[in-house]
């Protein structure tokens, strides 16, 4: 067996020493993780970077060994980069990222990389290494988050004067401005972001210096060293460093949330593009054909971003359910994290481009939505003008209730019911100009002033707000 003893042999190994056998074939399939964790090749570079600067700033490096292994890693680092840009993927046969990286280095900085290790064990390394790829990550979603939410802004302000039905249950409720709709969204990818960048003061402690367990034995300076790296300080414990995830349950589960909210937002998108509704018009480049029926437009990237929130909401279980029976502190189930968080954040990614590109390139038919609009969708203004003349809220809508029943029996709607039908259930409904002013659809809206109402001048303040904090640094 190769180890690091032996590193002339094709597997360099950070262990086995007082193993006679080489790992079982199905072992290693169930092991090996190089083909996940060479994505963090940077950070596992920059991390040992690090490791290597406090080793020779605490006297356990001397200078040229420093020197050797610091070149050394801009070697490997740009080799990495290299292979991976002309092929996609590392040909090395070892099991991990940091073996890939420890063998590599031995070519360019001989013995000296035998102890670049010294004091750190591959718990806290790959604490690490996730971490890091976590903060640089994490400012990707945020900024696709942020462009979505401008988009929405700036449709919001173009289509400011589309109004179109507003639903609760899936009926019809009571008209709004269509930017209202779009803003209502907004606000939910708003929250996320802030929740996103929430969690960087919690992820950003650094692991490294905390060995397998207990610590490390040699006299460093962690605090310096986090610094060094990034970070904005360091873990308290050394066996929550290494055993902790909960960073990326927290991440799955803002990812699950996330997804729900563009799940939430498509539902709503292919409901309005059906030919039902069809006051939304999705673009060629975000709806498909159907094999057989040539007529067919369907709206699968919105149906596929619906279908990857139950993907994201699974994953966020799957590492929570792992978590929950672990002894403390490393066990090799832990190796799963990071195949499940590059997973939901590639998935989680990809959503966010073709929800933005979705959004940006529909069409909105303002004259469908306009016609999708009935009266008995402003029963409630009815309710309103009763309650402004001194009638009870609730002996109001009964009112307007008893006019809804009387106009299903004479086979119309609340806009052509006789006059005397309405004073003959309720006087203070009074001159038929009064009732008759009440069917505006414009005039509906605009009742609503108050703040996140959908009055124009509260949507417009929705969107300067919206503005004003995509514009803060």
């Amino acid at each position: 067996m190769a180890s690091v003893a032996n590193v002339s042999n094709d597997r360099y190994q950070l262990w086995g020493g007082c193993f006679a056998e080489e790992p079982s074939d199905a072992l290693r399939r169930l092991n090996d993780s190089l083909a996940v964790d060479c994505r963090m090749f940077r950070e596992d570079i920059s991390g040992s970077q690090g490791w290597a600067l406090e080793l020779h700033r605490s006297g356990h490096l001397n200078d040229d060994d420093y020197l050797a292994i610091k070149q050394g890693l801009q070697k490997v680092a740009q080799e990495i980069e290299d292979e991976l840009c002309k092929y996609g993927k590392l040909s090395d046969i070892e099991e991990d990222i940091h073996s890939v990286v420890e063998r590599r280095l031995h070519k360019h900085a001989g013995d000296a990389a035998l102890k670049l290790h010294t004091a750190r064990s591959r718990n806290d390394q790959s604490a690490t290494d996730t971490r890091l790829w976590m903060l640089a990550s994490f400012q990707k979603l945020s900024d696709a988050l942020k462009d979505l939410i401008a988009i929405l802004a700036n449709r919001a302000e173009k289509e400011i004067n589309i109004i179109t039905p507003g639903y609760t249950h899936l009926q019809r409720a009571q008209p709004i401005r269509w930017s209202q709709f779009l803003l209502s969204h907004a606000w939910a990818f708003h929250g996320d972001v802030t929740r996103l960048e929430e969690q960087n003061k919690r992820l950003s402690i650094c692991p490294l210096g905390s060995g397998a367990l207990a610590g490390c034995a040699l006299p460093i300076d962690r605090t310096r060293l986090a610094h060094s790296l990034g970070f904005q300080g360091v873990t308290p414990n050394s066996m929550f460093a290494v055993s902790s995830r909960d960073h990326i349950v927290e991440f799955l589960n803002w990812s699950a949330l996330c997804g729900v909210h563009l799940s939430r937002m498509s539902e709503d998108l292919i409901i309005y593009s059906s030919q039902e509704f069809g006051t939304v018009r999705l673009s060629d480049q975000f709806s498909t054909g159907s094999s057989l029926m040539p007529q067919k437009r369907n709206p699968d990237g919105l149906e596929l971003v619906r279908g990857a929130a139950a993907l994201l909401l699974a994953d966020s279980v799957a590492v929570i359910s792992t978590l929950k029976g672990l002894p403390s502190t490393y066990n090799k189930d832990l190796q799963s994290d990071k195949e499940i968080l590059f997973r939901s954040y590639d998935k989680l990614a990809d959503c966010l481009k073709v929800i933005n590109g979705t959004i940006a390139t529909l069409e909105v038919n303002a004259e469908k939505a306009l016609g999708t609009l009935e009266p008995t969708m402003l029963a409630t203004d009815l309710a309103h003008l009763l309650v402004r003349r001194g009638v009870p809220f609730r002996r109001a809508h009964h009112h307007v209730g008893a006019l809804l029943r009387r106009a299903a029996e004479l086979g119309t709607d609340l806009l052509n019911l006789p006059h005397h039908e309405y004073t003959s259930i309720c006087p203070e409904f009074g001159k038929e100009t009064d009732v008759q002013s009440i069917f505006s659809w414009e005039a509906s809206v605009e009742q609503y002033t108050s703040l996140g109402g959908t009055a124009k001048s509260a949507v417009e303040h929705q969107i300067s707000l919206l503005r004003r904090w995509l514009q803060q640094p």
